[in-house]
């Protein structure tokens, strides 16, 4: 059941209550406000800056209404962590053994730890304008759209726009090539059947099913990834070499962050998250951290074990291309298990990238938010379904180039530009929340140095290449 967003709970303490005129990429809800529970802090304060400036500090933003009973329906927390590490723990984690394996395990440990710092980081700089610019807009349901429009302008919103679906598309191509040829392993089908039948089964359940059942199916669903995943550390680490694990080769790092921040992706559902929980800060903050702490300890331990067991990458000079390949092949019993474990995956990460695409669509084009409408569906579902169907083989070639070239732009240089934007540019008069991220200037300055660092590094080793 489709829900709305009833706007909004705090007013201004000074000045007289006004909105600001809607731009053509704005949209505000037409329904009537709903006031249910009183906020549990307003903070309002002044600083001398070229404008004053207050702080608002809230227990949620507005209130999620069923459409046909309305009745209050808030988000669940655990669905939202839930949401967060089914949407984390996708392809990206299928590939981080093969991109690690020259590095070794002990120094792709601290670069997996960094990454998910930096990608936490990234996703709570989304949380904070998104929020803001749900105060501004007065409108749930914003997307990095509207964001990107409000803080960087034209140009920003061109990047946004080319970056967010350049990685989405790419990623969903994976996703559905990879889990189409499981598929046609299990039942016998031709690929194109298991591709269709994928796409229709995990988009419709989007389409169709309310929050509620989104989130609890998304929850068995990783369940079943954490019961398969224990399966196969149990199975797999039988010939556990520790020493192994020991082995750090920190010039071979830098080839290897595309793909584990790749892994890392979850920003996407940030705007639904923030919609989903009524822009209770708090709440977002917690699903992410925890969302993407599963997936961490999951990244590092399934890099253990699969490093761990085939200590000798190197076969006759010529190196392993896939390490999971090879301990599919010695271990007969390994094979099924890294499959489910692999569906499971992919089918949680397509659930949280079909709401977030199709959000960003509706956005896009204009559409009246809290309302599931098929065009942002069919324009969302079908292109990455022909494009798995053309070429079978793109699984490793689409992370590759999501991982490098989306991902860095996309969820790091453009959030914090967002937020640096919001916090020392920006010269609306709507109360600001305060900075989900401490550090100030250091902060997004470390970020987005960073993020540029490693897309440069990866141009040039391209161009020498």
């Amino acid at each position: 059941m489709a829900l709305l967003a009833a706007p909004l709970l705090f007013f201004p303490l000074t000045e007289p209550s006004h909105s600001p005129p809607l731009l053509p990429f704005q949209r505000r809800n037409t329904f009537k406000p709903f006031l249910s529970t009183p906020l549990k802090s307003l903070r309002c304060s002044s600083s001398s800056q070229r404008q004053q400036e207050r702080t608002l500090e809230f227990e949620r933003l507005f209130s999620n209404l069923n459409q046909a009973t309305m009745k209050r329906e808030p988000g669940s927390l655990t669905s939202a962590i839930f949401l967060v590490a089914g949407t984390t723990v996708g392809a990206g984690i299928l590939a981080i053994p093969a991109v690690t394996q020259e590095a070794g395990f002990l120094a792709s440990s601290v670069t997996c730890i960094l990454c998910w710092i930096y990608m936490v980081v990234t996703g709570l700089l989304i949380a904070e304008v998104n929020v803001n610019t749900m105060c501004e807009l007065g409108s749930g349901g914003v997307s990095l759209v509207s964001m990107a429009m409000r803080t960087l302008g034209k140009f920003g919103v061109q990047v946004t726009c080319l970056s967010y679906l350049f990685i989405h598309y790419a990623l969903l191509v994976a996703y559905v090539a990879r889990s189409s040829d499981i598929l046609t392993n299990y039942l016998g089908i031709p690929l194109w059947e298991s591709a269709t039948l994928f796409s229709l089964v995990f988009g419709g359940l989007c389409y169709f099913g309310s929050q509620r059942v989104i989130g609890a199916v998304n929850g068995v669903l990783v369940f079943g990834i954490l019961a398969s995943f224990a399966t196969l550390v149990g199975v797999a680490s039988g010939n556990l070499q520790w020493d192994s694990l020991l082995q750090a080769h920190v010039e071979a790092i830098p080839q290897s962050i595309p793909i584990i921040a790749l892994a890392f992706v979850y920003q996407n559902v940030v705007p639904v998250l923030c919609t989903n929980l009524e822009g209770n800060l708090s709440k977002v903050r917690t699903s992410i951290v925890l969302g993407t702490a599963i997936p961490l300890i999951l990244f590092l331990i399934w890099d253990a074990v699969i490093l761990g067991t085939i200590p000798n990458l190197e076969l006759n000079g010529v190196n392993v291309t896939d390490p999971l390949q090879q301990l599919r092949s010695n271990n007969g019993m390994v094979g099924p298990i890294v499959e489910v474990f692999s569906f499971l995956a992919i089918a949680t990460s397509y659930i949280g990238f079909i709401l977030g695409l199709t959000d960003f669509v509706a956005d896009l084009l204009k559409l009246p938010s809290g309302q599931n409408k098929p065009l942002p569906y069919l324009v969302t579902l079908f292109p990455p379904l022909v494009l798995a169907l053309l070429d079978p083989e793109i699984f490793f070639k689409a992370l590759d180039f999501a991982g490098t070239y989306g991902v860095l732009v996309l969820f790091g240089l453009i959030p914090a530009a967002m937020s640096w934007s919001e916090r020392y540019n920006s010269s609306s008069l709507t109360p600001k929340i305060s900075p989900v991220v401490p550090g100030g200037k250091l902060t997004l300055s470390i970020t987005i140095g960073g993020a540029t660092y490693v897309i440069l590094s990866e141009i040039l080793k391209n161009i020498h290449a």
